[in-house]
């Protein structure tokens, strides 16, 4: 399995932009095999901090995710918005889980 966290800080200007390309590419992500992967996208309390955690069942399962057209545009909306180094891409090792909130 695949674990990721992608963080990054956005312009007020820009949160709500941000979160309406988030909402596309998550509604083009319910045509994919969804148990073979979790994306979740969260706001941390300062309202323009984001963090996208990401599992994947395999790389190909990541390659056919991260080549959605409408998450490559919400990509190159975020970077042209102005990111000010922000961006940050963790890639995590999973030593083990419980429970299924769903």
């Amino acid at each position: 399995m695949i674990s990721v966290i992608v963080s990054y800080r956005v312009k007020p200007e820009f949160v709500e932009q941000n979160k309406a390309n988030i909402q596309t590419f998550l509604k083009d992500f319910e045509q994919l095999d969804a148990t073979k992967f979790k994306y979740s996208v969260l706001v941390k309390e300062d309202g323009v901090s984001f963090v996208h955690y990401s599992q994947y069942s395999d790389e190909q399962m990541q390659n056919e995710l991260l080549n959605i057209p409408s998450f490559k545009a919400f990509q190159k909306m975020r970077d042209a918005s102005g990111l000010n180094d922000s961006h940050k891409v963790e890639v995590l090792q999973s030593i083990g889980s419980e429970g299924d909130l769903g």
